[in-house]
């Protein structure tokens, strides 16, 4: 039972120094994995000032020409999307034109089709209101003369006689 237990102390002394060995690896990756995320972050931030226009004095001739190539494939890629944008937006524009102006004609039609509608019943109404004129003025005249049976007055014979007004009567004079 003793060579049980030593053989068990001395399983964990190897199984201890192990997993320190594995912890101190995996440790120092991680170090490195941290130090190498940290350059880049640094880089980055360096490579944004330099976009900017900041800290342009420490870079060579060409880290300078290389970032001039950088910006200017950038703007080109700006310039690009906006003209596209642009472009876009004239077209969506044109298009909606053409809808306003065909809106434009169908409420014109509309509205010409209302008012021909508006005047045709006004000229029905005037028809209506000169007819039941004309009856009440024939069934008035008729009934307020005395008749002959040879003798019609002219008025009667006359259908056109109602359509003119005084005004169009010339006055009769004695020289």
């Amino acid at each position: 039972m003793v060579g049980s237990v030593r053989g068990t102390i001395e399983r964990y002394k190897k199984a201890s120094a192990a997993s320190s060995n594995t912890e101190s690896v995996s440790e120092a990756n991680t170090q490195q994995e941290s130090s190498k995320l940290r350059r880049q972050i640094r880089d980055i931030q360096n490579l944004n000032r330099h976009i900017l226009g900041e800290a342009l004095s420490s870079l060579s001739l060409k880290e300078l020409k290389n970032l001039e190539s950088r910006l200017e494939k950038g703007l080109s890629r700006v310039r690009s999307r906006k003209h596209e944008t642009l472009f876009a937006d004239v077209e969506f524009m044109q298009k909606r034109e053409i809808e306003l102006q065909n809106h434009n004609n169908y409420l014109r039609a509309k509205i010409a089709e209302h008012e021909r509608a508006q005047q045709q019943q006004q000229q029905e109404q005037e028809q209506q209101n000169l007819m039941h004129g004309n009856m009440c003025e024939d069934q008035s005249t008729i009934a307020s003369q005395t008749y002959d049976r040879n003798f019609f007055p002219i008025n009667l014979l006359d259908s056109n006689n109602h359509q003119y007004s005084r005004q169009d009567h010339t006055a009769l004079q004695l020289v």
